[in-house]
């Protein structure tokens, strides 16, 4: 436990005055309608919105996930996270035109909008109630129990008390403030996570246990930590956390933050954009940030742990008080923060509070925008004024915080609650991808995967089933039981789709002439349209176009990404050529872009 000066508790107040001062300053017009509160009048910039994405996946589990999964798979085994660049560039250069044109207010609503009918009904209020609770408060209780490890640790405090003080505070800016607070606080939030994050791991590679950079890259603990991809040797490592995350996990899965075709808190960024060009500029910077940038200060972090907590005993043994069910591997990035002097700890905890509020009430903002669009104007009172929903919305708000901070009293470690929620996704992200291209997607297709994908995921993780088909004592190695949820969910909806009737030709017709997918998966829809609605729907096919600069933007991320590591390693060779890599890359992704905005001028 550390004492906190004067200083520190000035910076600290500071933090909160400012972010509760916006909440109440924006809260004026936020409360006026719906599309106020939960996407600010649909008029943001790209600058803001991107900053918003960035600060929401900053978050406080963030760190320790990443400090966990580097102390137990070293940096590789970041792949399971970084993998997801690709599902994140489709979105930018495919998916973000089309959720701006549909012009939806949640993501949900787009059910209705695709689908027809009780199963289109049903299937936008069940899936407002399963991703706007059930999968929102997992993400936030993540989130909730990385303030809880932060607070033990470094301050002493009980659970309970982190989450009172911390939740109070964004649970109060979030409720008034509406989408407009949480992305203005976003801008400040940004800026003191990133600050905090630089300065935590500066000052820390700089410790005299650790002796710099050039001593922590070799020394005997981090050596075998440091490779971009793991060495082939480990079999069953190298499937699970890179041939997995890249060959399937980015399309077949469904993660907060990484939706196959876009989705969720990203999908209202978009929706909240000026207009397309905005939309796919806010998603481009995102992603660009959260990959490339942004995980180098924890890494370091990390691996400069491995010399100070070499293991679980000596961070128990450093503090002692904290309690067996908190005890993981992520809380060394807590333990590290402990060593902070005065001032630059001040910052480092205003900066991982700031990461707190920023994702906590972005998560709040959205799961109540599902509550109140999509289930309590659809099914509990369609006649709900304007005010009455802003008020719905502040309610769904507490409700959710609540059950959140409770679930998170009740967890161990970031990296478990992260594989639970790939594993429940399993198989359903490739239906988000092929609705927009083929009509034959229907409502029925969805409800099924849903339904597969939960079931299994809960019969091999909960059950002894999971023993008995996978692992040392299973028929088969554990690294199959991801592709196998996979292959399985993915037959099951396949028949589904194909034994039940596919949605009428008004519904897919009135779909395609406002989100003008394009595709010869649309082809069959198209013959059967009036001349009129044929006129209507015509549009330039930018999907080829659209790969290959999500090809393109994947080696200029990741090669920023590994350019920037090479460095860091003192490897300046390395260094050089893969900056070489990023800029010819970025100058044939400027080319192929101004192609695309050429053709659907």
């Amino acid at each position: 436990m550390i004492d906190l000066s004067t200083l520190d508790l000035i910076i600290i107040s500071s933090l909160f005055v400012i972010i509760l001062s916006i909440g109440f300053y924006v809260g004026k017009t936020s409360g006026k309608n719906t599309s106020q509160y939960f996407l600010s009048g649909r008029n943001m910039p790209w600058w803001l919105l991107g900053l918003s994405m960035v600060a929401t996946t900053f978050s406080t589990d963030t760190p320790n996930l990443v400090t966990d999964i580097v102390r137990t798979n070293g940096v590789a085994g970041n792949w399971v996270w970084w993998a997801f660049l690709i599902t994140g560039l489709l979105t930018v250069f495919v998916y973000a035109r089309l959720w701006r044109k549909s012009n939806v207010k949640t993501d949900i609503e787009f059910y209705e909008l695709r689908y027809g009918g009780k199963p289109a009904r049903f299937l936008r209020w069940f899936r407002a109630v399963f991703l706007g609770v059930f999968f929102n408060m997992f993400a936030m209780a993540g989130v909730m129990l990385a303030a809880i490890k932060i607070g033990e640790v470094m301050l002493g405090l009980d659970g309970w008390i982190t989450i009172l003080i911390a939740g109070s505070i964004t649970l109060l800016f979030s409720s008034i403030g509406g989408f407009k607070g949480v992305v203005y606080t976003d801008f400040i939030l940004f800026f003191v996570a990133m600050v905090g994050a630089l300065g935590a791991a500066v000052y820390i590679v700089g410790l005299p246990e650790v002796g710099g950079l050039d001593a922590l890259i070799s020394h005997p603990n981090v050596t075998d930590k440091l490779a971009f991809i793991p060495s082939v040797s480990d079999k069953e490592l190298f499937i699970t956390i890179f041939i997995i995350p890249i060959a399937v996990q980015w399309w077949s899965s469904w993660y907060p933050g990484g939706e196959p075709g876009g989705g969720g808190y990203v999908a209202q960024r978009m929706l909240a954009a000026k207009n397309e060009n905005h939309a796919i500029g806010a998603t481009f910077f995102f992603n660009f940030m959260h990959i490339a940038i942004r995980p180098w200060p924890w890494i370091l972090v990390a691996l400069a742990s491995l010399i100070i907590f070499p293991d679980l005993a000596s961070i128990q043994e450093a503090f002692p008080t904290i309690s067996d069910d908190k005890l993981g591997q992520d809380l060394a990035y807590s333990a590290m923060l402990t060593k902070l002097p005065s001032g630059l700890l001040g910052l480092v905890l205003a900066s991982l509070a700031a990461a707190f509020m920023s994702t906590i009430s972005t998560h709040l903002n959205w799961g109540a925008s599902y509550l109140v669009n999509d289930l309590y104007k659809t099914q509990i009172k369609k006649e709900a004024t304007e005010k009455e929903q802003v008020n719905a919305g502040r309610i769904a708000t507490v409700i959710l915080m609540v059950i959140s901070a409770l679930m998170a009293l009740a967890m161990q470690n970031a990296l478990q609650l992260f594989n639970i929620i790939i594993m429940f996704g399993a198989g359903t992200g490739l239906i988000f991808i092929l609705r927009w291209f083929w009509w034959r997607i229907n409502a029925w297709t969805e409800i099924s995967a849903m339904i597969a994908s939960g079931t299994i995921s809960m019969l091999l993780t909960f059950t002894p089933l999971g023993d008995i088909a996978f692992g040392d004592q299973g028929w088969m190695p554990g690294y199959y039981k991801f592709p196998f949820i996979v292959i399985i969910t993915s037959i099951i909806w396949l028949i589904v789709t194909y034994i039940t009737q596919p949605e009428s030709q008004d519904t897919l017709a009135r779909f395609y002439q406002k989100t003008t997918p394009g595709g010869q998966g649309w082809k069959k829809v198209i013959a059967q349209m009036t001349p009129e609605q044929k006129e209507q729907a015509q549009t330039t096919w930018i999907v080829p176009q659209g790969i290959l600069a999500m090809l393109l933007g994947c080696v200029f991320v990741y090669g920023s990404l590994f350019s920037t590591g090479y460095f860091i390693y003192g490897k300046l060779t390395n260094g050089f050529i893969g900056t070489v890599i990023v800029v010819f890359s970025g100058f044939l992704l400027l080319k192929v872009w101004k192609s695309i905005k050429h053709k659907t001028a």
